[in-house]
């Protein structure tokens, strides 16, 4: 099994937050900034972790409001 990239466009002063929300949930993903400036974002999951990552980054959307879109790569 290959581990997913997902790319997302978010504001740039939460790539942080999105960043540590993500990694805090020990060995389902990896976040690397590709362009801080325009607020890219690659998410690497893991196999078998997609489902939950996708309800992780809905729920950042919903719950904490946060614009996470998605993006195409560069």
């Amino acid at each position: 099994m290959k581990t997913e990239k997902w790319i997302f466009s978010v504001e740039r002063k939460e790539i942080h937050y999105v960043r540590y929300t993500l990694e805090s949930y020990d060995g389902m993903a990896v976040v690397r900034t590709l362009d801080p400036r325009a607020g890219l974002i690659e998410v690497t999951i893991v196999p078998g972790c997609e489902s939950e990552a996708r309800k992780l980054i809905d729920a950042l959307r919903e719950q904490e409001g946060l614009a996470i879109t998605e993006a195409r790569p560069l």
